[in-house]
């Protein structure tokens, strides 16, 4: 499709024929002005045979006229590729993306301080609550083909850390550099989930999932977990929840470089339940292997996101065949000096 990107820029056409004929009667009428006054008479001599002395000085040149109107020809020519240039012609090229059928999945993942918590073991190793959720939630995006994915962080503050998008690979690379306490040392569960719905609830009804990993302490935020999980429920935003912690007194974490233990970290499973009943979704621990197929299972049965088909329209610049014809008409000036010659003179009689 073509189109004109600045076709206001056409009123610009009828300038040099306006300069050409208005100007003149301007400058004669500013004349006019510093005449003589009307009294003084004025003596016009005038010659008996007027039309044979103008005869005999006219010069009968075809040539030279024919060459006048190829000049001014060139001369309307090169000023219309000009503004033809100026008005910046395009050709749209129709793009068409289809996004296949998926679901719409926010993970949400606590980054606080109570993720360097050391009671996991992997082979004989502690090892932080941080790198299960690392391992876990991972697996989880690499197995979800043709979902669109996004990720949430909370620790004092939520953020949007990843938009939900098809590529898996980003958001599982943006997971992979998340430290504990990049978010702040607290923990705003409340507010993880609330913005998750936010995003969510801008998508089709039927398909929003949020898949929520943290130990349920909650000391930040605006929102509570039990006001964020009624938003959920509101806005049609099924949670289901991965609990990472265990329930033992004294757990140890690391904490200015040395290992203390802390009595304060218990994970809160009956909050972490509370929130997935209320939206209609389950909770599963991190340390239960049948939980990614589980999670997995269950979103399957709900109903994807319909294909969806956008149309934009690319344009190609063609502002480069104006400024060639325009300077094709300026390099043919050249050829035709007698026109210009006889238009300087045409304007001067004028």
């Amino acid at each position: 499709m073509f189109e004109f990107h600045w076709p206001w820029a056409a009123l610009l056409l009828p300038l040099p024929w306006l300069l050409r004929h208005v100007w003149p009667r301007l400058r004669s009428g500013a004349g006019e002005a510093h005449e003589a006054p009307a009294t003084e008479q004025r003596v016009t001599l005038r010659h008996p045979r007027i039309e044979a002395l103008a005869d005999a000085f006219q010069t009968r040149r075809p040539r030279r006229r024919l060459a006048g109107w190829v000049y001014e020809a060139l001369l309307a020519l090169l000023w219309a590729a000009l503004v033809v240039a100026l008005m910046r012609p395009q050709w749209l090229e129709p793009y068409t993306e289809i996004s296949r059928p998926g679901y719409d999945l926010m993970v949400a993942v606590d980054a606080s301080h109570s993720m360097e918590a050391l009671d996991f073991t992997v082979g004989g190793r502690q090892v932080s609550r941080m790198a299960v959720v690392k391992g876990v939630i991972g697996r989880f995006i690499d197995h979800r083909e043709g979902d669109r994915v996004g990720l949430i962080l909370f620790g004092t503050e939520a953020f949007l850390l990843a938009p939900l998008t098809l590529d898996r690979q980003a958001v599982s690379r943006l997971l992979d550099g998340v430290v504990p306490s990049i978010a702040g040392p607290a923990t705003a569960l409340g507010d993880g989930i609330a913005l998750g719905v936010r995003t969510l609830r801008e998508r089709p009804a039927g398909s929003r999932v949020m898949v929520v990993i943290a130990d349920g302490d909650n000391n930040a935020g605006r929102f509570t977990p039990g006001e964020a999980a009624q938003l959920a429920r509101l806005a049609g935003v099924r949670i289901y929840v991965i609990g990472v912690g265990s329930r033992e007194e004294r757990i140890p974490i690391t904490e200015d470089g040395r290992i203390r233990y802390r009595d304060d970290l218990t994970m809160d499973e009956d909050a972490l339940r509370r929130i997935a009943e209320v939206t209609g979704g389950a909770y599963f621990r991190a340390t239960d292997t049948d939980a990614l197929e589980a999670i997995s299972t269950r979103i399957d049965a709900l109903e994807k996101t319909r294909a969806e088909a956008r149309t934009a329209y690319l344009p190609r610049p063609l502002f480069r065949w104006p400024i060639g014809v325009a300077l094709a008409a300026l390099l043919a000036l050249g050829l035709f000096p007698e026109g210009r010659r006889r238009l300087l003179v045409g304007a001067r009689g004028g």
